[in-house]
């Protein structure tokens, strides 16, 4: 059987769509500045005494960096106008040989593309760590916590999509239906990375199904996400500022888990933080697994008030409100999901709510490491996403 003939418009049309990824992670890479920068550094290494300065050392390790990412550029760049170029042959000599030759590489340029991207996209500090992420339920009552549990399923399925495991450590359910809140850890490389774009307040407007008269709803669900903690980070937790207690676990569990006090709840008393964990098979597991969290919350809890103190100074003034959504998911009069941080939008809901939330993750990261670079000319620490945060001294259950 002869192969189906290769159509122009369909190499084109792939061609351009990496070309628009290309130009995309081009304002990521920024060359303008990587060489405005080199040309800086070669000025300070030929001035006289450099090679007896103390910083001479980062100078030259700043300077191979910025080195390495221009010449990966450049590759990227060249590879992508030898295909546009031998795309235009192709067509003008109506050659399908060498159309499915410019196909081939366009499809393993988009791998170094693809890796190129989550090179520079996710190199922060804890990015390449395991997420711990929290569902509190907000304004909505039932309609609510049934949105926990819809998006606990989003990310279980975008997780699974991944290769990633998901582990419930701690919920709480609702009365009716749902979930008043959900803690649980992704794992898998660069489970942070991803999933901190998710952090702020979700919204949801849909036909309550909890409404017998049918009548449109508005619900909330804040999302929280830090980073697993390795256990070299020096956070101090002193025993006499802990009250731990044990209970019965509350959540879903075989007879032994509901019947024997497995769950534990620490609370750390100089911040009002309380952390619970249930879901694991014994309470020494329990334990551990909680002051595991408490001691990221702390980590977190620093951050942010590093951050905080650098946002004053700067005169940023970023809102964290219950109102502030970052992202909303409309099922009625329309079907659309849009992020109001990028403006990336999609009208295909239910894949949305499947889990197929790579295309907002992307725009957040193309968008936010543009916005810090553009701003400081390098990578500064990470800043929180805009949002509900958890407030000291309230339960957060991670």
């Amino acid at each position: 059987m002869r192969p189906v003939t290769l159509q122009p418009s369909e190499v084109k049309a792939e061609l351009e769509r990496l070309e628009d990824r290309l130009f995309e992670l081009g304002g990521v890479f920024d060359p303008d500045r990587v060489k405005a920068r080199l040309e800086v550094l070669e000025k300070e290494i030929v001035n006289p005494g450099f090679w007896e300065s103390p910083e001479s050392r980062e100078i030259l390790k700043e300077r191979s960096r910025l080195m390495d990412l221009l010449s990966r550029w450049k590759e990227l760049s060249r590879r992508m106008d030898d295909l546009r170029v031998l795309f235009e042959l192709a067509v003008e000599e109506d050659d399908e040989e060498t159309l499915r030759e410019v196909k081939s590489e366009l499809s393993e340029l988009e791998k170094i593309l693809s890796e190129e991207e989550l090179r520079v996209l996710l190199s922060g500090e804890h990015d390449a760590s395991n997420a711990i992420v929290t569902i509190h339920a907000g304004a909505g009552g039932t309609e609510a916590q049934d949105w926990v549990e819809m998006l606990l399923r989003m990310y279980t399925r975008w997780a699974e999509r991944k290769g990633f495991r998901v582990r419930v450590v701690d919920l709480l359910a609702g009365e009716e239906a749902g979930l008043k809140y959900v803690t649980f850890v992704v794992e898998g490389p660069y489970a942070y990375g991803y999933l901190k774009a998710e952090k702020g307040v979700h919204r949801l407007v849909r036909i309550s199904p909890f409404d017998a008269s049918g009548r449109r709803h508005t619900s909330f669900a804040s999302v929280t996400v830090i980073p697993e903690i390795e256990e070299n980070i020096e956070i101090e937790i002193r025993p006499e500022d802990l009250r731990i207690e044990t209970m019965r676990a509350s959540g879903h569990g075989g007879q032994h888990v509901n019947k024997t006090e497995t769950a534990v709840r620490i609370t750390h008393l100089p911040t009002g933080i309380v952390v619970t964990c249930q879901n694991e098979r014994s309470q020494h597991l329990n334990k551990a697994m909680a002051l595991k969290i408490l001691k990221a919350r702390l980590y977190e809890l620093e951050r942010r008030k590093l951050e905080e103190k650098k946002a004053q100074l700067m005169g940023e003034k970023k809102e964290i409100a219950w109102g502030s959504q970052i992202r909303s998911y409309v099922l009625q009069p329309y079907r659309l999901v849009k992020d109001h941080r990028t403006g990336y939008e999609t009208g295909n809901v239910e894949a949305v709510l499947d889990g197929e939330i790579d295309p907002f993750i992307r725009a957040y990261l193309l968008a936010r490491v543009r916005t810090e670079r553009g701003s400081s000319g390098e990578t500064p620490p990470e800043v929180p996403a805009s949002g509900k945060t958890t407030e000291e001294g309230v339960r957060v259950g991670a």
